[in-house]
């Protein structure tokens, strides 16, 4: 009984051994598509994982709140496009005034950003605002 479990645990060793360099070579290969192909699909499922924004305001002559930011992606292979930023205008005690939504019609590349820039009517009594990254087409 003991000879067929050690012969059991030999045979995947002694074929293992049994593989030319160009196998292994190709099943490291094989698994590194797959390793790939998989952190790919994880970026595509997820960009507000991946995508980041900040941000700042300021009012014009005219009254209207500006917003300046910048939108970062962070993704190592998923490029980006019409970047869907949802901003929430809040008050000096911190309750919601208003949601607003911008869509960024650009694309961004792996490791890089790019900047935006908007206009509002912000509510009166608006103390703060903040944005975050609903969606994103790939």
């Amino acid at each position: 009984m003991k000879k067929i479990i050690i012969c059991l645990y030999c045979i995947p060793l002694f074929l293992a051994a049994c593989l030319s360099p160009d196998q292994k070579d190709k099943a490291a290969e094989d698994k590194y598509e797959s390793g790939k192909m998989s952190l790919e699909e994880v970026e595509k499922k997820s960009p507000d994982k991946f995508l980041s924004v900040e941000g700042n305001d300021k009012k014009n002559l005219l009254g209207q709140t500006v917003v300046k930011g910048k939108v970062y992606n962070n993704a190592k292979m998923v490029t980006y496009q019409d970047v869907d930023i949802k901003l929430f205008f809040y008050s000096k005690t911190g309750t919601l005034l208003q949601e607003d939504q911008e869509v960024i019609y650009e694309t961004i590349e792996p490791g890089k950003s790019m900047q935006f820039k908007s206009k509002y009517f912000a509510p009166k009594g608006t103390e703060s605002i903040v944005l975050k990254v609903m969606s994103a087409k790939f």
